[in-house]
Protein backbone atom coordinates (compact mmCIF):
# COMPACT_ATOMS: atom_id res chain seq x y z
CA UNK A 1 0.00 0.00 0.00
CA UNK A 2 1.11 3.74 -0.92
CA UNK A 3 0.86 6.84 0.87
CA UNK A 4 -2.74 8.17 1.59
CA UNK A 5 -3.43 11.56 0.23
CA UNK A 6 -6.09 13.46 -0.22
CA UNK A 7 -7.09 16.52 -2.35
CA UNK A 8 -9.24 19.24 -0.69
CA UNK A 9 -10.64 21.62 -3.54
CA UNK A 10 -11.59 18.36 -5.33
CA UNK A 11 -14.18 20.40 -7.93
CA UNK A 12 -11.80 22.90 -9.56
CA UNK A 13 -9.85 22.27 -12.76
CA UNK A 14 -6.73 22.08 -10.48
CA UNK A 15 -8.50 19.43 -8.06
CA UNK A 16 -9.61 17.59 -11.49
CA UNK A 17 -5.70 17.41 -12.74
CA UNK A 18 -4.54 16.28 -9.37
CA UNK A 19 -7.42 13.45 -9.56
CA UNK A 20 -6.36 12.38 -13.03
CA UNK A 21 -2.55 12.20 -12.12
CA UNK A 22 -3.35 10.24 -9.05
CA UNK A 23 -5.52 7.57 -10.75
CA UNK A 24 -2.03 6.49 -12.68
CA UNK A 25 0.30 7.02 -9.70
CA UNK A 26 2.13 3.82 -8.79
CA UNK A 27 2.54 4.95 -4.86
CA UNK A 28 -0.55 7.52 -3.97
CA UNK A 29 -3.79 5.70 -2.57
CA UNK A 30 -6.10 8.41 -2.44
CA UNK A 31 -8.36 8.52 0.60
CA UNK A 32 -10.69 11.58 0.59
CA UNK A 33 -11.72 14.45 -1.55
CA UNK A 34 -13.72 17.59 -0.70
CA UNK A 35 -15.66 20.23 -1.95
CA UNK A 36 -17.66 23.60 -0.71
CA UNK A 37 -20.38 23.74 -3.40
CA UNK A 38 -19.99 21.37 -5.10
CA UNK A 39 -20.06 18.78 -1.77
CA UNK A 40 -22.68 15.75 -2.37
CA UNK A 41 -21.68 15.44 -6.14
CA UNK A 42 -19.28 12.97 -7.32
CA UNK A 43 -15.98 12.57 -8.99
CA UNK A 44 -17.93 11.91 -12.74
CA UNK A 45 -20.47 14.51 -12.04
CA UNK A 46 -18.08 17.12 -12.16
CA UNK A 47 -14.87 15.22 -13.99
CA UNK A 48 -16.50 13.56 -16.82
CA UNK A 49 -13.39 12.29 -18.21
CA UNK A 50 -12.40 10.47 -15.15
CA UNK A 51 -15.88 8.08 -15.68
CA UNK A 52 -13.66 5.34 -16.90
CA UNK A 53 -12.35 4.32 -13.45
CA UNK A 54 -15.58 3.73 -11.68
CA UNK A 55 -14.13 3.82 -8.01
CA UNK A 56 -12.62 7.28 -8.60
CA UNK A 57 -15.90 8.32 -10.38
CA UNK A 58 -18.31 7.11 -7.70
CA UNK A 59 -16.74 8.97 -5.21
CA UNK A 60 -18.53 11.74 -4.03
CA UNK A 61 -17.01 14.76 -2.59
CA UNK A 62 -17.19 15.43 1.34
CA UNK A 63 -17.54 18.94 2.80
CA UNK A 64 -14.23 20.66 4.01
CA UNK A 65 -15.73 20.50 7.09
CA UNK A 66 -17.05 16.99 7.27
CA UNK A 67 -12.99 15.21 6.67
CA UNK A 68 -11.10 17.72 8.87
CA UNK A 69 -11.65 15.69 11.71
CA UNK A 70 -11.35 11.52 12.10
CA UNK A 71 -14.26 9.31 10.63
CA UNK A 72 -14.74 5.58 10.23
CA UNK A 73 -11.86 4.07 8.92
CA UNK A 74 -12.19 3.63 4.75
CA UNK A 75 -10.54 1.48 1.78
CA UNK A 76 -7.83 3.22 0.67
CA UNK A 77 -6.60 1.12 -2.25
CA UNK A 78 -5.70 3.09 -5.69
CA UNK A 79 -8.73 4.96 -7.06
CA UNK A 80 -7.97 3.13 -10.56
CA UNK A 81 -8.52 -0.40 -9.16
CA UNK A 82 -11.22 -0.08 -7.03
CA UNK A 83 -14.51 -2.57 -7.79
CA UNK A 84 -17.52 -0.89 -9.65
CA UNK A 85 -19.55 -2.03 -6.73
CA UNK A 86 -17.90 -0.22 -4.07
CA UNK A 87 -16.82 3.24 -3.30
CA UNK A 88 -14.22 4.23 -0.80
CA UNK A 89 -16.11 5.92 2.09
CA UNK A 90 -14.77 9.25 3.17
CA UNK A 91 -11.27 9.29 4.91
CA UNK A 92 -10.40 12.42 7.01
CA UNK A 93 -8.16 14.52 5.76
CA UNK A 94 -6.23 14.35 9.58
CA UNK A 95 -5.79 10.73 8.92
CA UNK A 96 -4.01 11.01 5.64
CA UNK A 97 -0.27 11.20 4.97
CA UNK A 98 -0.32 14.09 2.79
CA UNK A 99 -3.19 16.48 1.81
CA UNK A 100 -3.11 18.57 -1.57
CA UNK A 101 -4.97 21.92 -0.66
CA UNK A 102 -6.67 23.29 -4.40
CA UNK A 103 -8.45 26.03 -2.85
CA UNK A 104 -9.33 29.72 -3.66
CA UNK A 105 -6.72 32.10 -1.77
CA UNK A 106 -7.45 33.02 1.63
CA UNK A 107 -9.08 29.15 1.89
CA UNK A 108 -6.54 27.07 2.67
CA UNK A 109 -4.55 28.23 5.72
CA UNK A 110 -8.01 27.63 8.00
CA UNK A 111 -7.66 24.29 6.24
CA UNK A 112 -3.94 23.52 6.91
CA UNK A 113 -4.60 25.04 11.05
CA UNK A 114 -7.05 21.74 11.68
CA UNK A 115 -4.96 19.11 10.34
CA UNK A 116 -2.07 17.41 12.70
CA UNK A 117 1.23 18.31 12.41
CA UNK A 118 2.00 14.87 11.28
CA UNK A 119 -0.03 15.59 7.91
CA UNK A 120 2.43 16.90 5.17
CA UNK A 121 0.84 19.26 3.26
CA UNK A 122 1.16 20.98 -0.53
CA UNK A 123 -0.64 23.81 -1.03
CA UNK A 124 -1.75 25.06 -4.84
CA UNK A 125 -3.01 28.26 -3.31
CA UNK A 126 -1.41 31.77 -2.80
CA UNK A 127 -1.43 31.41 0.89
CA UNK A 128 1.80 30.71 1.73
CA UNK A 129 3.57 31.93 -1.03
CA UNK A 130 4.46 34.95 0.23
CA UNK A 131 7.24 36.12 2.54
CA UNK A 132 6.51 39.85 2.77
CA UNK A 133 3.46 40.85 4.52
CA UNK A 134 3.30 44.31 2.31
CA UNK A 135 2.79 42.24 -0.67
CA UNK A 136 0.66 40.11 0.57
CA UNK A 137 -1.56 42.53 2.03
CA UNK A 138 -1.39 44.35 -1.54
CA UNK A 139 -2.32 41.81 -3.60
CA UNK A 140 -4.62 39.44 -1.06
CA UNK A 141 -5.31 41.60 1.81
CA UNK A 142 -5.80 40.52 5.39
CA UNK A 143 -3.52 39.03 7.57
CA UNK A 144 -0.37 37.01 6.42
CA UNK A 145 -0.88 33.38 6.72
CA UNK A 146 3.03 33.33 6.63
CA UNK A 147 5.53 31.91 4.35
CA UNK A 148 6.02 27.94 3.64
CA UNK A 149 8.77 26.20 1.37
CA UNK A 150 9.09 27.06 -2.09
CA UNK A 151 7.86 23.92 -4.61
CA UNK A 152 10.48 24.46 -7.47
CA UNK A 153 12.52 21.53 -7.39
CA UNK A 154 14.69 22.98 -10.39
CA UNK A 155 15.81 26.15 -8.54
CA UNK A 156 19.72 26.12 -6.44
CA UNK A 157 18.72 24.16 -2.79
CA UNK A 158 15.15 23.96 -3.56
CA UNK A 159 15.00 20.21 -4.00
CA UNK A 160 16.75 19.73 -0.44
CA UNK A 161 14.38 22.04 1.06
CA UNK A 162 11.37 20.18 -0.30
CA UNK A 163 12.59 16.80 0.73
CA UNK A 164 12.96 17.86 4.04
CA UNK A 165 9.77 19.59 4.48
CA UNK A 166 6.49 19.21 5.89
CA UNK A 167 4.82 22.10 4.38
CA UNK A 168 5.36 23.24 1.12
CA UNK A 169 3.49 26.41 -1.46
CA UNK A 170 3.50 25.12 -5.01
CA UNK A 171 3.78 28.36 -7.15
CA UNK A 172 1.47 29.57 -8.94
CA UNK A 173 1.22 29.06 -12.95
CA UNK A 174 2.56 32.40 -14.49
CA UNK A 175 5.00 32.62 -11.57
CA UNK A 176 6.35 29.28 -12.53
CA UNK A 177 7.09 30.06 -16.33
CA UNK A 178 8.95 32.97 -15.61
CA UNK A 179 10.66 31.96 -12.67
CA UNK A 180 12.16 28.70 -14.48
CA UNK A 181 13.03 30.97 -17.22
CA UNK A 182 14.67 33.79 -15.61
CA UNK A 183 16.40 32.55 -12.40
CA UNK A 184 19.56 31.20 -14.15
CA UNK A 185 20.24 33.83 -16.22
CA UNK A 186 19.59 36.63 -12.68
CA UNK A 187 22.05 33.97 -10.86
CA UNK A 188 24.82 34.24 -13.46
CA UNK A 189 24.26 37.76 -13.16
CA UNK A 190 23.49 37.71 -16.90
CA UNK A 191 20.56 40.04 -16.46
CA UNK A 192 19.63 43.01 -14.21
CA UNK A 193 16.63 41.72 -12.25
CA UNK A 194 15.72 45.36 -11.74
CA UNK A 195 14.64 46.21 -15.56
CA UNK A 196 12.56 43.11 -16.12
CA UNK A 197 9.26 42.43 -18.86
CA UNK A 198 6.96 39.84 -18.92
CA UNK A 199 4.06 39.26 -20.98
CA UNK A 200 2.51 35.52 -20.70
CA UNK A 201 -0.78 34.10 -22.44
CA UNK A 202 -2.31 31.58 -20.58
CA UNK A 203 -5.39 29.30 -21.15
CA UNK A 204 -8.85 29.93 -19.84
CA UNK A 205 -8.57 27.03 -16.85
CA UNK A 206 -5.52 29.48 -15.32
CA UNK A 207 -8.85 31.84 -14.34
CA UNK A 208 -10.09 28.79 -12.47
CA UNK A 209 -14.05 27.18 -13.22
CA UNK A 210 -16.48 29.99 -11.64
CA UNK A 211 -19.16 30.73 -14.06
CA UNK A 212 -17.98 34.45 -15.47
CA UNK A 213 -18.84 36.62 -18.20
CA UNK A 214 -15.75 37.49 -19.76
CA UNK A 215 -15.10 33.59 -19.71
CA UNK A 216 -17.77 32.28 -22.01
CA UNK A 217 -16.84 30.98 -25.07
CA UNK A 218 -18.58 33.59 -27.03
CA UNK A 219 -16.46 36.16 -25.46
CA UNK A 220 -13.33 34.31 -25.69
CA UNK A 221 -13.14 32.13 -28.40
CA UNK A 222 -11.15 34.35 -31.80
CA UNK A 223 -10.08 36.95 -29.05
CA UNK A 224 -6.77 37.53 -27.18
CA UNK A 225 -7.25 40.21 -24.10
CA UNK A 226 -4.54 41.75 -21.39
CA UNK A 227 -5.57 41.76 -18.01
CA UNK A 228 -4.95 42.76 -14.41
CA UNK A 229 -2.06 45.35 -16.17
CA UNK A 230 0.26 47.02 -14.54
CA UNK A 231 1.42 45.06 -11.61
CA UNK A 232 -1.68 44.15 -10.46
CA UNK A 233 -1.21 40.70 -10.98
CA UNK A 234 -0.73 38.68 -7.79
CA UNK A 235 1.72 36.26 -9.28
CA UNK A 236 4.18 39.77 -9.53
CA UNK A 237 5.41 39.13 -6.16
CA UNK A 238 6.15 35.85 -6.66
CA UNK A 239 8.29 36.18 -9.28
CA UNK A 240 10.72 39.17 -7.97
CA UNK A 241 10.94 37.11 -4.58
CA UNK A 242 12.38 34.15 -6.58
CA UNK A 243 14.70 36.62 -8.66
CA UNK A 244 15.70 38.65 -5.25
CA UNK A 245 16.02 35.29 -3.82
CA UNK A 246 18.87 34.21 -6.55
CA UNK A 247 20.42 37.78 -7.00
CA UNK A 248 19.98 39.44 -3.19
CA UNK A 249 19.41 42.19 -5.21
CA UNK A 250 16.36 43.97 -5.76
CA UNK A 251 14.05 43.24 -8.49
CA UNK A 252 11.13 44.52 -10.42
CA UNK A 253 8.99 43.13 -13.07
CA UNK A 254 6.78 44.61 -15.21
CA UNK A 255 4.25 41.75 -16.01
CA UNK A 256 1.02 41.59 -18.39
CA UNK A 257 -1.19 38.35 -18.48
CA UNK A 258 -2.84 37.82 -21.70
CA UNK A 259 -5.88 35.32 -21.68
CA UNK A 260 -6.10 33.19 -24.95
CA UNK A 261 -8.36 31.15 -26.45
CA UNK A 262 -7.20 27.81 -25.61
CA UNK A 263 -8.16 25.63 -22.73
CA UNK A 264 -4.84 24.87 -20.69
CA UNK A 265 -1.31 26.29 -21.48
CA UNK A 266 1.10 29.18 -20.91
CA UNK A 267 3.82 30.86 -22.88
CA UNK A 268 5.68 33.42 -21.19
CA UNK A 269 8.15 35.96 -23.28
CA UNK A 270 10.33 37.24 -20.63
CA UNK A 271 13.10 39.82 -21.58
CA UNK A 272 15.71 41.73 -19.47
CA UNK A 273 18.24 44.04 -20.09
CA UNK A 274 21.65 42.98 -20.01
CA UNK A 275 23.61 43.54 -17.25
CA UNK A 276 26.42 45.84 -17.67
CA UNK A 277 27.68 46.83 -14.15
CA UNK A 278 26.38 50.23 -14.58
CA UNK A 279 23.43 49.32 -12.54
CA UNK A 280 22.11 51.74 -9.31
CA UNK A 281 23.78 50.72 -6.64
CA UNK A 282 21.76 48.24 -4.69
CA UNK A 283 20.87 46.23 -7.78
CA UNK A 284 23.31 43.67 -7.34
CA UNK A 285 24.27 43.89 -11.15
CA UNK A 286 27.54 42.64 -12.35
CA UNK A 287 29.43 43.18 -15.98
CA UNK A 288 28.56 39.21 -16.77
CA UNK A 289 25.69 40.34 -19.37
CA UNK A 290 27.92 42.97 -21.07
CA UNK A 291 28.74 41.15 -24.54
CA UNK A 292 26.22 37.98 -24.32
CA UNK A 293 25.19 35.76 -26.80
CA UNK A 294 22.32 33.73 -27.40
CA UNK A 295 24.54 31.02 -27.20
CA UNK A 296 26.11 32.29 -23.60
CA UNK A 297 22.30 31.98 -22.53
CA UNK A 298 21.67 28.65 -23.74
CA UNK A 299 24.91 27.49 -22.36
CA UNK A 300 23.96 28.91 -18.84
CA UNK A 301 20.08 28.15 -19.01
CA UNK A 302 21.76 24.60 -20.02
CA UNK A 303 23.62 24.03 -17.67
CA UNK A 304 21.56 25.27 -14.95
CA UNK A 305 19.27 22.16 -15.63
CA UNK A 306 21.03 19.51 -16.33
CA UNK A 307 20.06 16.12 -15.73
CA UNK A 308 16.04 17.74 -14.83
CA UNK A 309 13.80 15.41 -16.04
CA UNK A 310 11.14 17.93 -16.56
CA UNK A 311 13.24 20.75 -18.22
CA UNK A 312 13.88 20.79 -21.83
CA UNK A 313 16.25 23.43 -23.76
CA UNK A 314 15.17 23.34 -27.42
CA UNK A 315 17.22 23.09 -30.25
CA UNK A 316 18.63 26.55 -31.39
CA UNK A 317 16.01 27.55 -33.61
CA UNK A 318 13.10 26.20 -32.28
CA UNK A 319 10.68 28.18 -30.13
CA UNK A 320 8.27 26.65 -27.27
CA UNK A 321 4.44 26.21 -27.74
CA UNK A 322 1.83 25.11 -25.16
CA UNK A 323 0.80 22.20 -27.04
CA UNK A 324 3.66 20.43 -27.04
CA UNK A 325 3.90 20.32 -23.16
CA UNK A 326 0.10 19.82 -22.71
CA UNK A 327 -0.75 17.58 -20.55
CA UNK A 328 2.66 17.20 -19.02
CA UNK A 329 4.79 18.57 -16.31
CA UNK A 330 7.10 19.16 -19.06
CA UNK A 331 8.96 22.97 -19.31
CA UNK A 332 10.84 23.93 -22.85
CA UNK A 333 12.62 26.58 -23.27
CA UNK A 334 14.54 28.84 -25.52
CA UNK A 335 16.58 31.94 -25.08
CA UNK A 336 18.03 34.49 -27.68
CA UNK A 337 19.50 37.81 -27.12
CA UNK A 338 18.92 41.06 -28.65
CA UNK A 339 21.57 43.03 -29.21
CA UNK A 340 20.00 46.04 -30.34
CA UNK A 341 17.66 46.57 -27.51
CA UNK A 342 20.38 45.19 -25.54
CA UNK A 343 18.01 42.51 -23.58
CA UNK A 344 17.83 38.77 -22.78
CA UNK A 345 15.08 37.53 -24.06
CA UNK A 346 13.81 33.84 -22.51
CA UNK A 347 10.60 31.87 -24.23
CA UNK A 348 8.82 29.12 -21.43
CA UNK A 349 5.70 27.44 -22.41
CA UNK A 350 3.97 25.18 -19.64
CA UNK A 351 0.75 23.32 -18.95
CA UNK A 352 -0.85 25.50 -16.58
CA UNK A 353 -2.46 22.53 -14.78
CA UNK A 354 0.63 20.28 -14.98
CA UNK A 355 4.04 22.31 -13.93
CA UNK A 356 1.51 25.22 -13.22
CA UNK A 357 -0.23 23.43 -10.71
CA UNK A 358 -1.08 19.59 -10.30
CA UNK A 359 1.68 18.52 -11.73
CA UNK A 360 4.12 20.37 -9.74
CA UNK A 361 2.26 19.41 -6.63
CA UNK A 362 2.83 16.25 -7.05
CA UNK A 363 6.46 16.27 -8.02
CA UNK A 364 6.43 18.20 -4.63
CA UNK A 365 5.04 15.36 -2.91
CA UNK A 366 7.61 12.56 -4.68
CA UNK A 367 10.05 14.59 -2.60
CA UNK A 368 8.48 15.05 0.30
CA UNK A 369 7.23 11.12 0.68
CA UNK A 370 10.50 10.00 -0.38
CA UNK A 371 9.02 8.94 -3.46
CA UNK A 372 11.07 8.91 -7.32
CA UNK A 373 10.29 12.39 -8.21
CA UNK A 374 8.93 11.55 -11.37
CA UNK A 375 6.27 8.84 -10.33
CA UNK A 376 3.21 9.41 -11.78
CA UNK A 377 3.79 12.14 -14.01
CA UNK A 378 5.72 12.59 -17.67
CA UNK A 379 7.64 15.56 -19.68
CA UNK A 380 6.21 14.65 -23.04
CA UNK A 381 2.63 16.74 -24.38
CA UNK A 382 -0.14 14.89 -25.96
CA UNK A 383 0.10 15.99 -29.61
CA UNK A 384 -1.59 17.16 -31.76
Amino acid sequence: MGARVAVAGASGYAGGELLRLLAGHPDLELTAVTADSSAGKTVADLHPNLAGLPGLARLTLQPHANVSASTAPASTVPASTVPASTAPASTALSDCDLVFLALPAGQSAAVAAQLPSGVKIVDLGPDFRLADPVAWDRHYGGPHPGTWVTGIPELPGARARITAASLVAAPGCYAAAAILALTPLASAGIIDPADVVIVAASGTSGAGRSPRADLLASEVMGSVSAYEVGGAHRHTPEIEQALEEATGGTARVSFTPVLAPMPRGILATCTARLADGRGPAGRGVSPAGAGATSGLLRDVIAAAYAGEPFVALLPEGHWPSTGAVAGSNGVHLQAAVDRRAGRAVVVAAIDNLGKGAAGQAIQDANLMLGLPETAGLTAIGVAP
